[in-house]
């Protein structure tokens, strides 16, 4: 079982590691940010909802007291997140957002603390700091952060989206089949920015062609998008979820946070973009530190459930 589990995350792992440079091939071909992600979320959300009513139907049954929480999952935890992370990598290195974006396990940890008084481990606290420093290193804070100030809010907002993601996880019971809350959550997603995406002005004659990111390679744009659609969101959540209820928390989000290194090293086999010696040396930082906060809080006991402990969470 543990095994399994094991192979399943690290599958899961590797189809998110795509979302980023794919999205990038996207935008190459004339989509801007909200319309890949709108793209993404309706696709996704379609053929999740499509094969759940063929294999199990009962998933997809929500009760009508719990609509309120899938409005919010759908907004903070799923549109938040993607459209956030989509803009930040139009401004930053796929690699160096994840980075930044992994570190919301330190924000869950002082949520829990501050925000719900749970009195947590030193070890908790001190993963926090050993990440923050991490990240000081990654966004070269000495330089005045030499990334580029935009995306880095960007990603930062990110973050905050993500941990988000952590703290509603844990709000819901046995009363909504995972799956089936995030189908749903795709497709409310994609309801919820269709006032600011407008998918009616998105230029679909683009899709036909081929698309060429700055020092990247050459793709068919038609391959990325169902590409995008199909492994790195569709398959990724699903593998994701399976996972989950097969490893503990701690062991969940440490191969989770090998989406890290795998998405980097597909937009540096696809596009080019090579981390540099201080987010390589700040990025195993912020990971050994976000790992020793999973692993504080993943051995507390209730109140701090294993999703606050930080279940893998499907960032990219």
């Amino acid at each position: 079982m543990r095994r399994a589990g094991l192979l399943i995350a690290l599958a899961s792992s590797l189809c998110f590691a795509f979302s980023g440079p794919m999205a990038k091939y996207l935008g190459a071909a004339g989509l801007a940010p909200l319309e890949a992600v709108w793209i993404r979320m309706a696709g996704a959300g379609l053929l999740l909802v499509g094969i759940l009513a063929v294999t199990r139907p009962s998933a997809l049954r929500i009760p009508r007291s719990r609509l309120p929480f899938l409005l919010a999952y759908a907004m903070i935890a799923v549109a938040g997140v993607q459209a956030l992370f989509f803009a930040a990598i139009t401004r930053l290195p796929v690699g160096v957002t994840l980075l930044i974006e992994y570190t919301s396990p330190v924000l869950v940890v002082l949520w829990v603390r501050f925000v719900r008084r749970v009195r947590l481990p030193r070890a908790a606290f001190a993963g926090a700091v050993v990440a923050v420093v991490g990240l000081g290193i990654v966004v070269e804070v000495w330089s005045g952060l030499a990334l580029d100030p935009l995306g880095l809010l960007l990603a930062f907002a990110a973050m905050t989206g993500c941990a988000g993601y952590f703290l509603l996880s844990d709000s819901f019971g046995d009363d909504i089949d995972p799956l089936g809350l995030i189908a749903w959550g795709l497709l409310g997603a994609a309801a919820a920015l269709l006032p600011i995406s407008r998918p009616w002005n998105i230029p679909w004659g683009t899709i036909s062609g081929t698309a060429t990111p700055e020092g990247g390679h050459t793709l068919p744009v038609v391959g990325a998008l169902v590409w995008l659609i199909v492994v790195a969101t569709a398959a990724a959540y699903i593998l994701g979820v399976l996972a989950i209820r097969r490893l503990s928390a701690a062991i969940g989000a440490t191969v989770a946070s090998l989406e890290v290194i795998a998405g980097a090293v597909v937009a540096w086999i696809l596009l080019g973009e090579a981390l540099g010696p201080f987010q390589i040396a700040g990025g195993v930082i912020v990971l050994a530190g976000a790992y020793l906060a999973q692993r504080a809080t993943a051995a507390l006991p209730a109140p701090v459930t294993a999703r606050e402990a930080g279940e893998p969470a499907p960032v990219g």
